[in-house]
């Protein structure tokens, strides 16, 4: 699995809107979230668009660029590595590995924006988010 290459995203997308009925229950989300991991050998940067109940695009753009997003979620490779290896062995992410903690806790991934209005659609539509990124553990099943 790797997590620092569009194609995985895009594959997430496709896992979440395959089964919309799974993501009735949170609602509709209309968000734009970009994801930045922090590499030595240069960054990797991603944005997401969730319009309704579907993921409409996914984009992988300049590290610099994920300002234009809602918000952003900006942290070393490894912690983001650390929450896809948690997903997979769990199912989906646990503890203090969710996007909601480690964005909370602010140790390794940061929550980011230029706006306030913006950064708030983490806080309304961060479950989302998550179901989203534990769709890693499906797609991984689907792919062996």
């Amino acid at each position: 699995m790797h997590i620092d290459d569009e194609a995985f995203f895009v594959g997430l997308a496709d896992e979440l809107n395959a089964h919309p009925e799974q993501f009735k229950v949170l609602g509709d989300a209309d968000m734009v979230a970009a994801l930045v991991m922090r590499k030595t050998d240069g960054d990797f940067a991603v944005r997401i668009a969730f319009e309704g109940l579907r993921v409409e695009a996914v984009a992988e753009i300049p590290a610099a660029d994920a300002a234009l997003a809602d918000y952003y979620l900006d942290g070393p490779f490894t912690a983001w590595q650390a929450m896809f290896d948690d997903i997979l062995a769990n199912g989906s992410a646990s503890g203090r590995l969710t996007i909601n903690s480690l964005a909370l806790l602010g140790t390794d991934i940061r929550l980011r924006g230029d706006d306030p209005m913006g950064v708030d659609k983490f806080s309304r539509f961060n479950q989302t988010l998550q179901e989203y990124l534990d769709g890693a553990a499906r797609t991984a099943v689907a792919a062996s």
